[in-house]
């Protein structure tokens, strides 16, 4: 069966959400690699979210940067305000609570973030770096951000060949498109929330994200995220312990022609505690035009999209969500 064919057979109406073991995506073993490819690519279809483990990325790492974001975050929201990125630009720095709105109809996130894009850990090292503003508070802030920012990245480069191998497309059909990828990454603070489930104000409110995917850190045993399946069920992706959550965005759906799945999904912390995540949004080069790929297209399943200039799409999305 096709792609595009068997991502019509899929109905979406999962219980759980996978657990896919990366331990040997460096192998050399074409079967080991390609077996990986249709975990995921199944995970893609059925779910459009997938655990995974053994990533490389290590708990001291995690530790340090969970460190100095609960500490960013518990200083006064005048001096986090300094660093507001309606002042910044480009989206980058301190987004205060009910500044953005993923669902529209609801009446704010009730969430805090700080968000960086590319810079190397050591200054001056090429053109991009020094395009963040960080706070002078906590001292080791910017190091633990940019050493996980770094980790997560690999992570993302690890995955980019198993997408092309899960979508019949050489493993390499992704290398000149993600070359600088528009890699952008919000550290997130949840306040608890006591209200209906209902309430139009949660942490986020249901939607898709609109990069390739997301490699996102949630804190282990707060339950907060939900996926909706086709049966408009919400299912719990329970944080846990040394695993990530990967999920594709609207950037991967158009690409794919809607055979992988940008899953809507939203936070609600109910939990009497605060809740700390850290989501990497991965993308394309920023001028890469995204457009349905012939595997996923057939005379079934005619291309759903229009072309769109990558960094442009992003851009007008950033938008929505914050203005």
């Amino acid at each position: 069966m096709s792609l595009a064919g068997s991502a019509s057979a899929t109905d979406g109406a999962f219980q759980d959400i996978p657990v896919i073991d990366l331990s040997c995506a460096t192998s050399p073993n074409d079967s080991e690699r390609k077996a990986l490819a249709h975990q995921i690519r199944d995970a893609c279809m059925n779910v459009g979210f997938f655990y995974v483990k053994n990533h490389g990325i290590s708990p001291e790492c995690i530790d340090n940067v969970l460190n100095v974001i609960k500490e960013y975050f518990g200083l006064p929201v005048e001096e986090k305000m300094k660093l507001y990125h309606g002042n910044v630009g480009n989206f980058i720095g301190y987004s205060p609570v009910l500044d953005g709105n993923a669902e529209p109809g609801n009446s704010g996130d009730m969430r805090e973030g700080f968000s960086i894009v590319w810079e190397e850990l050591e200054p001056n090292v090429n053109a991009m770096a020094g395009a963040n503003t960080w706070p002078k508070r906590p001292e080791r802030f910017r190091e633990a951000m940019l050493t996980y920012y770094h980790a997560a990245i690999a992570v993302g480069k690890m995955l980019f060949p198993f997408f092309a191998l899960s979508l019949d497309l050489p493993e390499e059909y992704f290398d000149d498109k993600t070359r600088n990828s528009a890699a952008r990454m919000n550290a997130g603070h949840y306040q608890p929330q006591t209200g209906p489930v209902d309430d139009p104000v949660v942490g986020i409110g249901a939607h898709t994200d609109f990069q390739c995917f997301t490699i996102l850190w949630q804190q282990p045993g707060i339950q907060a995220l939900q996926v909706l399946n086709s049966e408009k069920k919400w299912i719990d992706a329970t944080p846990i312990e040394g695993m990530l959550v990967i999920n594709i965005g609207d950037q991967f759906a158009r690409w794919t022609n809607n055979v992988f799945k940008s899953t809507v999904h939203r936070v609600v912390n109910r939990n009497d505690v605060d809740r700390y995540s850290i989501p990497l949004f991965f993308g394309s080069d920023d001028d890469v035009i995204i457009e349905p790929i012939a595997t996923c297209v057939s005379a079934e399943r005619p291309a759903r999209y229009e072309p769109v200039i990558a960094g442009e799409y992003v851009n007008q999305c950033l938008k929505t969500l914050f203005y």
